[in-house]
């Protein structure tokens, strides 16, 4: 990370990109209720033919985008890598991977997104990096003794030689957490701590040069305009002092989610983030910090958004919840009460880059967990999903959406295996490593693939796009009033206009027949029910008011409205 803040070949631009400027309630936060687009660069629109997207085909689209009414888009990683991660393994994160596209490239997108009104989140990934990158490889030529040692966690084996790992942690992508170095003379070295691939050492948090080094890409990043961070296993970068042993037998994985382990959800962390805050403070704009911590809890997760730490945090215990009006409703309860103290916005998500995509998941039988093989009954995965979302984007605060999602597009199950390239999918008990299915590149139009994903001369897609897509297109959704992508586009217009909706701390349960969830949001202005009915057969209600939105076709009858299966309405009070 010593290497130049712009490639000679690349000149940076005289001036970063300006920030987008306040609006009348910006004094709340924008981030407080702003719905934020999950852009996955190499699958989002490929400019130049080569079967990956790229930066120009991402700014190419961005009018999409503003169209579909997000206030923000975040980008998966798109730095300097060799891809044993698809880019979260960082090779420099100073620069932009060619595969992408360039500096300049970079700086062209964030300008055009700020002058459509939207705002750039880019991924960070501080708890390891590529075993390619410098200060790496230097320590790998220097052998033992080098300082540059102490900016990963370098250990002595154990056994006589120095031959076992020096503990017992696992990788979260399978088999040892550990893997032996070389010593420059060719003999057997000590050991590096990757909890993630082997390509992927662990940075060493307490040593000082690494935490100046990442301050100096924050402000990098933030000289060139981005509005914020995501921060790549935000939980992670602090170890347990001495790292120690993880007691008992069995699957050590199995417990991740369910305690602290000594390698997440340390207390140190929090120092880090408060010293960022205090940098993203520095700039004009509202610059936001979004931690991705998988936590035993949502009241631990809460730890990350306190006033002087990050802005958000994922709510994957929501985002793992199956679609029964109960558990819905149990994890909003304790989500909204968990950031009520803290005085943090709840964030809502459904699908990302690293599980089965919703209309999957939905699809299924509840409890396979967040990546499954099996595609399920696709279409009452496509009414769940849609019902879903509707229920998402009206509770209060911050929403995600993945690229696609607003398509309506499935995982694919099937793929091959030789064109699967997720890290942890032949590794032994780590990740299933299915998440290739969520990440096929996304149809924009025509009837032959890549559906629109790069130039029609240009070679196939780095993921094979299933035949069927072609009906999923953004060309053949638009203008179709019953298609999820004129749903979306219609449920963010609502969203953003109607006074009840957006930021906020609570909701007010409504009774409703079992199996339906409905609750109420009130403001000055107006007010807004939600009634979502998560069982498999119409129910009968009182109409609450008059319909603003529906993901299914709604009924009266005698007075009263008849609840279509797996569906949800939004209505005007």
């Amino acid at each position: 990370m010593t290497q130049n803040l712009a490639d000679a070949s690349r000149p940076a631009p005289a001036t970063a990109a300006e920030p987008i400027a306040a609006s009348a309630g910006a004094s709340r936060g924008w981030w407080r209720d702003a719905v934020i687009y999950q852009v996955y660069p190499r699958s989002f629109a490929d400019s130049n033919g080569d079967g990956m997207g790229d930066l120009p085909g991402i700014r190419s689209r961005l009018p999409y985008l503003r169209d579909l009414g997000v206030d923000a888009v975040w980008l998966s990683p798109f730095y300097a890598s060799p891809q044993a991660d698809a880019g979260y393994d960082v090779s420099d994160y100073r620069a932009v991977d060619p595969m992408f596209g360039t500096l300049l490239d970079a700086d062209g997108l964030i300008r055009d997104a700020h002058a459509l009104g939207l705002r750039i989140i880019v991924d960070l990934v501080p708890n390891h990096s590529s075993d390619q990158h410098e200060w790496f490889q230097r320590a790998l030529r220097e052998g033992p003794g080098s300082p540059l040692r102490d900016r990963y966690h370098f250990r002595p084996g154990k056994g006589e030689n120095g031959e076992l790992p020096p503990n017992n942690w696992e990788s979260i992508f399978g088999g040892p957490a550990w893997t032996r170095s070389v010593n420059p003379d060719g003999t057997p070295g000590e050991w590096y701590l990757h909890l993630f691939a082997p390509e992927q050492p662990d940075f060493n948090w307490e040593n000082r040069a690494v935490a100046d080094e990442f301050r100096s890409i924050l402000r990098f990043w933030l000289d060139m305009g981005v509005d914020g961070f995501r921060i790549d296993v935000a939980h992670g970068m602090v170890k347990q002092a001495g790292l120690p042993d993880i007691g008992g037998e069995g699957d050590q994985l199995k417990l991740l989610g369910n305690d602290v382990m000594p390698f997440f959800d340390q207390d140190g962390v929090h120092e880090i983030y408060r010293d960022w805050r205090k940098i993203l403070d520095e700039y004009p704009g509202q610059r936001i910090g979004v931690a991705e911590a998988w936590t035993p809890t949502v009241q631990r997760t809460a730890n990350y958004v306190r006033p002087d730490e990050l802005h958000q945090a994922f709510n994957f215990q929501y985002l793992g919840t199956s679609w029964s009006a109960d558990e819905l409703r149990e994890v909003i309860d304790v989500s909204l009460d968990s950031m009520r103290p803290v005085g943090a916005p709840t964030t809502w998500v459904l699908s990302n880059h690293d599980v089965t995509r919703h209309a999957t998941r939905f699809a299924n039988e509840p409890g396979l967990g967040t990546q499954i093989r099996t595609a399920g009954d696709r279409e009452l995965g496509l009414r769940r999903a849609r019902a879903a979302s509707l229920l998402m984007l009206a509770l209060p605060g911050s929403a995600y959406v993945y690229q696609g999602e607003e398509l309506g597009l499935p995982d694919v199950t099937d793929l091959p295996d030789e064109v699967r390239q997720d890290p942890s999918f032949l590794r032994a008990s780590g990740q299933d490593g299915f998440r290739d299915g969520c990440r096929v590149p996304i149809p924009w139009s025509g009837t032959e693939a890549p559906y629109g994903f790069g130039p029609a001369a240009g070679g196939p897609s780095w993921l094979p796009q299933p035949a069927e897509w072609a009906d999923l297109s953004v060309e053949v959704q638009t203008g179709d009033p019953t298609s999820t992508l004129e749903l979306y586009r219609s449920a963010l217009a609502v969203r953003r206009e109607h006074p009840a909706l957006g930021a906020g701390t609570e909701v007010t349960w409504l009774d409703a027949p079992e199996g339906v969830l409905a609750f109420r949001r009130d403001s000055a202005q107006g007010s807004f029910v939600c009634t979502s009915n998560t069982t498999a057969a119409p129910v009968r209600m009182a109409a609450p008011g008059r319909i603003l939105l529906s993901s299914a076709d709604t009924e009266a009858v005698d007075g009263e409205i008849l609840l279509a299966a797996d569906s949800t309405v939004w209505w005007a009070v």
